[in-house]
């Protein structure tokens, strides 16, 4: 059976990568990297862990692994190599454009630089895990896509987002088991990364709640990856049920209920969190003040909840996470003081590599690790992470005024979820090393491309029509 699985992987992920890749090289389609993209990424470890059960062979594994960064590349390569003339390509940089550019300025000259004790080689994977999703959104940033194009990327999204659930449903109802138990999640874990299963479900705690009951993940490679990715599903589902004619609604209502369906059954308490920031985002930029009045109604209510009605588990376990005493709680507080004083005694850093939950990062140098802004910290210093805080700020405003100002719809569509989404994942930011969320990281790093390339264009227009 697993031998089956290998193969159907093997010749669907072989097959879309064949096809991208000869749109990409034979036809000049470089932009069409992220159908592969959005494609693959949420079935990327599940993936590789299928591959190795089936044949127990790290080389082969490997080869998938570098797929999606290979795909990158080529499709960098082939935009650079079909400019006729590339110093005068009207790149037209902004604010966006420079943040990024010194962000991983500065995080190739830490590469160099002999800081830290982190090895080159581990330095430089680390550096790599930053450039790509920088070299995507220099892509998103170049794409000129047809609303067809656009469409076929919300139709992917669409898909992820209910076939989560459906896995969900099939995990909790029929299976009564985690995916992962059976794909080989645990196995591919301790002999590719080098991590032993640990939890009562042999896979590892983020798999658990305290009360040691499931927390599933899907397809994607945790709970935690699950609850950040079905953000942007939620937030698609929703911009186009604002957008679309009524008898067309059902279908995006349908999308965002599955993804509230797989935010449940991640019983991630920071995505849950950054749901209801980006609920209180999304009434902000619609000025809906009364869904922003009823949302407060609902959290008094909550609160009158837990503290009349609630068992004296769910109680306490409400408590513990607000006052941060919980086990999980408690371990975030810990990373986070220990970033801040790196970082306070090291005010410019302490190298790549030394920090976070990357597989480069080694467990004897790690330095903090549960909090994306305070790695970036850590490693790169404070100019770092400003850098990197202003990179996502800039992003933000400028696919709102896109967003606001474009009079084509997709590229509208296109431009608020990629804000939405960003502003979203500012909790599982402080919480994780969300970065690392390949899927919802990198497909929303070409959306704020996208729409700050659209930002360039508008601009350009108007000052086309003040001459």
């Amino acid at each position: 059976m697993g031998l089956i699985f290998f193969l159907l992987i093997a010749i669907c992920v072989g097959g879309l990568f064949l096809w991208v890749v000869q749109e990409i090289i034979f036809k000049g389609n470089w932009s069409r990297f992220i159908f592969f993209l959005a494609v693959f990424l949420p079935f990327y470890i599940t993936s590789l862990s299928v591959i190795y059960l089936a044949t127990g062979s790290p080389f082969l594994v490997s080869i998938f692994q570098v797929l999606k960064e290979l795909v990158v590349l080529i499709a960098v390569l082939v935009f650079i190599f079909y400019q006729k003339n590339l110093f005068e390509y009207p790149f037209r940089l902004q604010s966006t454009d420079w943040l990024m550019i010194g962000f991983l300025g500065l995080a190739a000259l830490y590469l160099f630089l002999p800081l830290g004790q982190a090895s080159f080689i581990n330095k430089a994977l680390y550096f790599k895990n930053m450039l790509i999703p920088g070299m995507v959104y220099f892509l998103g940033r170049n794409t000129r896509f047809e609303a067809v194009d656009l469409k076929r990327i919300f139709t992917i999204i669409f898909a992820i987002g209910i076939g989560a659930f459906l896995v969900n449903l099939i995990e909790n109802f029929v299976l009564d088991a985690h995916l992962q138990q059976l794909t080989g999640y645990s196995l591919f874990n301790e002999a590719i990364n080098d991590i032993d299963p640990t939890g009562n479900f042999g896979l590892t705690w983020t798999f658990e709640t305290q009360a040691v009951t499931k927390r599933l993940a899907s397809f994607f490679s945790d709970p935690l990856e699950m609850a950040s990715s079905v953000l942007m599903g939620f937030a698609a589902g929703l911009i186009w049920f604002l957008t679309s004619k009524k008898e067309f609604n059902w279908f995006y209502l349908l999308v965002m209920l599955c993804s509230l369906g797989s935010l449940v059954f991640s019983a991630s308490r920071a995505a849950f969190g950054a749901f209801f920031v980006m609920i209180f985002f999304v009434a902000l930029v619609f000025r809906l003040y009364k869904l922003i009045a009823a949302g407060f109604l609902a959290l008094l209510g909550f609160a009158f909840y837990v503290s009349v009605f609630a068992s004296d588990d769910f109680y306490y376990f409400v408590l513990d996470t607000l006052t941060f005493e919980n086990t999980s709680s408690v371990g975030h507080v810990v990373e986070w003081i220990l970033a801040l004083d790196s970082m306070v005694g090291n005010p410019l850093g302490i190298g790549l590599a030394m920090s976070g939950n990357a597989g480069s990062v080694t467990d004897e140098l790690r330095v903090g690790g549960e909090n994306q802004f305070l790695i970036y910290g850590v490693q790169l210093g404070w100019i770092g992470m400003i850098l990197y805080i202003l990179v996502l700020a800039s992003g933000v405003i400028l696919s709102l005024r896109v967003f606001y100002q474009t009079e084509d719809l997709m590229t509208a569509r296109l431009a608020f979820v990629a804000a939405a989404v960003k502003v979203g994942l500012l909790l599982p930011l402080f919480t994780a090393n969300a970065e690392m969320y390949t899927y919802v990281s990198w497909i929303t790093w070409w959306m704020v491309g996208y729409s700050v390339y659209a930002y360039s264009r508008l601009q350009s227009q108007s000052n086309l029509s003040l001459t």
